[in-house]
């Protein structure tokens, strides 16, 4: 695989842990507004969180539109990922207002891929993670070789339990559409704080 992948780096919640990452060669960083999840913001993100040079995208789950659209204008978000049961119209409405729209499916053996066709002209990514009963953050794979019955024009990012060994797998990966990688708790020291070193190290591999 020669073409250079996307790296996302999610569940930012630190100011400082976010600057280290920041001089790292990653193209955007996610930040997660939902309550159940332990890189959750909380209601008083801290301060200069956000006052990132790289694209930011808004992560949310099953969340109000108008709600969306008032976090994401306010903290300055380039991206939404829309990581729940949202519908296409959701995903038109918020593209319309000038974001790029990331929608992530939950994928198992028995994904049925012919379910993304509905979004194709409403998004501007797919992303695959892991099916859990949470909504991401699982540190668990999914096979990654049901990938192959994806035949949907939308790039994807590959997410779920991705960590520092995986440099050769994912370049193994010989889909055409594979864009980007999502980098979360594989390479935590602790939820939302990231392990420097272990990103490096992947990143370079990767690249």
């Amino acid at each position: 695989m020669d073409r250079k992948l996307r790296i996302k780096v999610c569940g930012m919640k630190y100011t400082a842990n976010r600057e280290e990452v920041e001089k790292l060669d990653v193209d955007m960083l996610g930040y997660i507004f939902y309550n159940p999840s332990k890189r959750f913001l909380g209601d008083q993100p801290e301060s200069g969180l956000f006052q990132s040079d790289k694209p930011k995208v808004g992560v949310f789950v099953n969340e109000n539109a108008f709600e969306i659209l008032g976090l994401a204008k306010n903290f300055g978000f380039e991206y939404i990922q829309l990581h729940g049961k949202e519908n296409p119209k959701t995903c038109g409405m918020l593209k319309k207002q000038g974001f790029k729209i990331i929608k992530a499916f939950s994928v198992d053996n028995t994904f049925d891929f012919a379910g993304t066709q509905a979004f194709e002209k409403v998004v501007d990514f797919f992303l695959f993670d892991t099916k859990t009963k949470s909504h991401g953050g699982s540190g668990k794979k999914f096979n990654w070789k049901v990938l192959e019955k994806y035949g949907g024009h939308k790039p994807f990012f590959l997410s779920g339990g991705i960590g520092p060994d995986d440099v050769e797998n994912i370049k193994n990966i010989n889909h055409p559409k594979l864009t980007g990688v999502d980098l979360n708790s594989g390479f935590e020291d602790e939820p939302g704080k990231k392990n420097i070193e272990k990103l490096k190290t992947f990143i370079e591999g990767i690249r």
